[in-house]
């Protein structure tokens, strides 16, 4: 049988328009070199573009830094 909606095993993710992946917590997150972080938090914000100096949460560098227009020039 597939877990329920309201199974505490099933955790809901919000992705934003330029900006976090906003998970519902506690989460364990296990990163590339198998480092545990344990987020306790109800709402846990995992980076999208890499430019976090806490990757792999947010601490909303996205803010500061804007994404190319396409069709944009450099001048």
């Amino acid at each position: 049988m597939p877990p329920s909606s309201t199974s505490p095993d099933r955790r809901r993710i919000v992705l934003t328009d330029d900006g976090p992946a906003l998970v519902d917590g506690p989460i364990d997150l296990v990163t590339a070199d198998g480092t545990v972080l344990h987020c306790d938090r109800f709402r846990v914000a995992l980076c999208l573009c890499r430019r976090s100096a806490i990757y792999p949460l947010c601490d909303t560098s996205h803010r500061r830094t804007h994404r190319r227009e396409s069709g944009s020039t450099d001048r």
